[in-house]
């Protein structure tokens, strides 16, 4: 996922609509809560993780439900979506890990895109061990010690050597780096999507058998997984500066909003709730669990959640 660094692998630029949503085709069409309003669509774009997903389905909700639009959904990679957002085909980006090259092209320089302030929540990125593995073996949790370890990690995906469970390839990631620079046993395997890695998570679990897998928080696996964080090399600013060279642990990221620039002036009550749109970590992870673990649909997951939590929201939509 996500980090926020540069070395990313890019995905298919091509924009793909997410299921149980609005054409994406960026057509400014009536919304069928508006009846006779006339009000327009807002298109947000919403990454492959679950608590992206989450973001998108409160505020798309709250959109349709409360202010009368309609709302398009867009799925797009984290780096293809800052082209998007600066051409304007999307008008928001609700959970960004950090990018800076991109920040200082499209926000500092070009100024097609401003920031919309804090989400509220703090990623982190690191590795992580099942927690009955961990207790077993303290020492496990120290990534100098991982290679004492890399034949327990094995599969047969990772060549002879330990396996480290990423996620998608699109995400942004040090682990090829960190796996070569700290001459670590290991190879990375990537899972292909976040679904794909909480599925072989869960099986691993399921055996008790130990794993070493890239992981983040928040994340609403760890009430089903609990897991233990392995100690990289403590980070220090500018140490992954360097995609070749980075031999540190990831950053605490606090999490940001971005807006198309020419929506944010124009965007009316739209741009205004999403510009205020802030909530926790306890309350994704409510609704991250309800659509990834109890199988709710974003809306259903959405309904229920405002449903509960009216003094969370309201103040949301005070332009």
């Amino acid at each position: 996922m996500r980090v926020r660094v540069s070395g990313v692998v890019l995905a298919a630029m091509a924009l793909v609509a997410a299921s149980g949503c609005g054409a994406a085709d960026m057509t400014k069409e009536a919304s069928p809560f508006a009846g006779a309003q006339g009000a327009k669509t807002v298109t947000l774009s919403v990454q492959s993780w679950v608590g992206a997903q989450a973001n998108v389905a409160v505020t798309q909700y709250l959109l349709e439900h409360e202010l009368g639009y309609r709302v398009d959904t867009v799925q797009v990679d984290e780096v293809p979506a800052w082209d998007a957002l600066s051409q304007g085909r999307v008008d928001a980006i609700l959970e960004d890990w950090g990018h800076p090259e991109q920040e200082q092209r499209y926000v500092q320089d070009k100024k097609t895109i401003v920031g919309a302030g804090d989400l509220g929540v703090t990623g982190h990125i690191g590795w992580f061990v099942p927690t009955y593995f961990a207790k077993e073996h303290p020492d496990v949790t120290d990534w100098k010690n991982l290679n004492t370890y890399a034949d327990r990690f094995r599969t047969p995906e990772s060549g002879g050597k330990g396996q480290l469970l990423d996620g998608s390839p699109s995400y942004v990631t040090n682990d090829k780096a960190l796996v070569k620079n700290l001459d670590l046993d290991y190879q990375v395997v990537f899972s292909g999507s976040e679904a794909a890695q909480i599925t072989q998570i869960k099986q691993f679990a399921k055996e008790r058998k130990p794993f070493l897998t890239y992981w983040y928080t928040p994340q609403w696996l760890f009430e089903k997984v609990p897991m233990t964080e392995v100690k990289l090399p403590a980070y220090k600013e500018g140490c992954d500066a360097d995609p070749e060279t980075v031999a540190c642990a990831y950053p605490e990221t606090p999490l940001q909003k971005y807006l198309n620039a020419d929506f944010a002036r124009s965007g009316g009550e739209a741009a205004a709730l999403l510009k205020n749109f802030h909530w926790t970590t306890q309350d994704q992870n409510e609704v991250s669990l309800l659509i990834a673990d109890r199988k709710l649909s974003p809306e259903e997951a959405a309904e229920r959640w405002v449903g509960a939590h009216e003094e969370r929201w309201r103040g949301w939509l005070d332009g």
